[in-house]
């Protein structure tokens, strides 16, 4: 399914110069698009752009997995270990069952964008 979205998301942009712009609040450990959700997994961290949209998905999720868990979320209170959480997967924490890597993979081997990005704080 991931793979399939990047090719979605290759076909609506191809040939087209675009803006992306991530707001990374409330990063819910599931699909944002349920009628509901739980606690976010980690603070509010700020909003990215790029011109590229797999670099800009890919420093997002870094930026995520950066960030310190929050205790009240779900993930956290699964996990005894929820302290030592920056620098962990907190995507894989909420489903060990999904590599969601895999889908910005395949945009980069589409020609999508690219995984490498330069993180310029402003």
């Amino acid at each position: 399914m991931n793979e399939k979205i990047a090719e979605y998301a290759f076909a609506v942009l191809k040939n087209k110069p675009a803006l992306h712009i991530s707001f990374i609040m409330d990063v819910s450990p599931d699909c944002d698009c349920w009628g509901f959700n739980d606690y976010p997994l980690t603070p509010n961290i700020g909003i990215a752009a790029s011109t590229d949209p797999v670099a800009l998905d890919k420093a997002c999720a870094d930026l995520v997995m950066q960030a310190p868990l929050q205790a009240q979320s779900r993930v956290a209170i699964k996990h005894d270990h929820f302290h030592d959480s920056v620098g962990v997967d907190k995507f894989k924490m909420a489903h060990p069952e999904t590599d969601w890597l895999a889908g910005l993979k395949h945009a980069q081997k589409i020609g999508l964008g690219n995984l490498d990005y330069e993180l310029i704080t402003v």
